[in-house]
């Protein structure tokens, strides 16, 4: 009984085996999962969901980028013309404006004045002197020929009375001298302006020529660009510029002249710019001495532009994401060029007809599969 057992577990073992080498000719599973395999790697979800666009043609103005310093256009020194004379008033401080002919500073004008008296003393002299000696001159004319008096006295008064005129003329010329010193003693402004420096104490006597003041006329400031020579034929008299001071002030300019020299050291040349601030907070905040950067507007050309959250910019190049006709992307590499709001000119790499990837491309790779949610322009 044990050995008719032991034989039917061996039967069915066998018949086990058989079974197990049939399916595994038959390559292991049913026919019918092969099929659901095939289908599970021919389906294959898309990486992303992104917009689409086509490169456009845009006008991008041409700038040009330099620095500089904001200076005075012209500033005026004044100084005592006087010698010797104590300061009794200073009536102006830096940053005042001040009109044409305005005192800035007065000075002891009480020697001036007896100067003045003194002189004016000498013109009636020599008035009184010149009446005299015309009346004698008008006698010596009337006895002239009578024999009354001789040929040398007669000439002697005549004379006497075109001497007695010149001494008129040198005292009044004396006393205008002394009234021109009597008004230097009120130091005023030669121009319309802003003072910038000032030195000038009461109470100190100074020289002549000594400075105290120091006037921006007009109130006017520069902007002084440093341009390269390579780039200096591309800017012209009357060119528009806009310039950002260190303090945020705006300002806006126009070529006024350009440097008729290049530095031999750095080859940059100055370019002379007369600059108003743009009305607006901050527009008065610019000062001379100032450092500012500032473009020049040279115009605008036409270009291939693509927006800038297109591009993606990997190891140091810049790339857009070209859709395919199985809606795979491909990346290309382009030539970016300048920027202009918020698209980017392609200089070259990207046909004018191809259609891009608008948003998200940093999340991309080459060969990604995505789906367009918008129709293509």
């Amino acid at each position: 009984m044990a050995k008719m057992k032991a034989g039917a577990a061996a039967s069915a073992a066998g018949a086990v085996l058989v079974f197990a080498l049939a399916l595994a000719g038959c390559g292991g599973k049913p026919e019918g999962g092969k099929e659901k395999t095939e289908a599970g790697t021919s389906t294959a979800k898309p990486a992303l969901t992104v917009a689409t666009t086509t490169p456009q043609k845009a006008k991008i103005p041409v700038l040009l980028a330099a620095n500089g310093n904001l200076v005075a256009w012209q500033e005026a020194i004044v100084g005592a013309e006087v010698p010797g004379l104590r300061i009794d008033e200073v009536r102006v401080n830096v940053g005042d404006s001040v009109k044409q002919g305005d005192v800035l500073a007065t000075f002891n004008a009480d020697a001036v004045r007896a100067d003045v008296a003194q002189a004016r003393a000498n013109v009636a002299q020599a008035e009184a002197s010149a009446a005299e000696a015309e009346g004698n001159a008008q006698r010596a004319r009337r006895l002239q020929g009578t024999g009354a008096l001789s040929t040398v006295e007669t000439q002697q008064l005549l004379t006497g009375e075109k001497t007695a005129h010149a001494k008129v003329l040198a005292a009044k010329a004396a006393l205008q001298a002394q009234e021109v010193r009597l008004s230097q003693t009120q130091l005023r402004a030669p121009d319309d302006g802003i003072i910038s420096a000032r030195t000038a104490t009461v109470g100190a006597v100074v020289g002549a020529g000594t400075e105290l003041f120091r006037l921006i006329r007009k109130g006017r400031l520069e902007w002084r660009a440093e341009v390269t020579s390579a780039e200096l034929g591309r800017l012209a008299v009357g060119t528009p510029a806009k310039i950002t001071a260190a303090s945020g002030a705006e300002l806006e300019g126009r070529v006024r002249m350009i440097g008729p020299t290049v530095d031999a050291q750095n080859r940059n040349a100055l370019v002379y710019v007369d600059v108003k601030p743009v009305p607006g907070p901050g527009s008065g905040s610019a000062r001379a001495g100032m450092f500012a950067r500032g473009t020049f507007d040279l115009g605008s050309v036409e270009t291939v532009t693509v927006p800038l959250a297109a591009v993606v910019v990997r190891e140091g190049f810049s790339y857009v994401f070209r859709m395919g006709a199985d809606s795979r992307v491909s990346m290309v590499k382009i030539q970016s060029g300048r920027i202009a709001g918020d698209r980017l000119e392609v200089v070259s790499g990207l046909p004018a007809d191809a259609v891009i990837v608008a948003n998200g491309a940093g999340f991309l790779n080459d060969g990604d599969l995505v789906r367009v949610s918008n129709a293509t322009p």
